[in-house]
């Protein structure tokens, strides 16, 4: 595995457990869509309603800062494709909930420090 795909999986790790920790439950990783591109996580986060809501998270992860903030690497376009896959895995899950977002988790690998976390919520409507 080359050593961009290595930061990409250990941050995506990383993301899992934060939201794990915070008591969400983690319904798939890295789900595909042929034409649409690849959906990192899809959580559940419990409440404030019945069902509770499912979060479609974007994962970006670096080794610092040189490229600039792990977040910085969404743009535009990635949300609107973010947006359209959401729509494409609910349409081929049965999963119920009562509202539906789009988060980024930025993770911040460095050496000889705890990973920085940055969890952006609601991204994009």
């Amino acid at each position: 595995m080359d050593r961009r795909r290595e930061t990409g999986a250990q941050g995506e790790q990383i993301a899992v457990a934060h939201l794990e920790h915070l008591g969400w439950s983690v319904l798939d990783r890295n789900w595909r869509s042929g034409r649409l591109g690849e959906l990192d996580v899809v959580a559940l986060q419990p409440g404030p309603g019945r069902l509770g809501t499912l979060v479609f998270c974007e994962v970006k992860a670096r080794r610092g800062l040189g490229y600039g903030d792990p977040l910085e690497a969404i743009t535009y376009a990635k949300l609107n494709r973010l947006r359209s896959l959401a729509g494409e895995w609910v349409r081929t899950h049965d999963v119920r909930c009562d509202r539906m977002r789009i988060d980024a988790i930025g993770v911040l690998l460095q050496r000889g420090v705890e990973p920085v976390i940055n969890h952006l919520r609601g991204v994009t409507s």
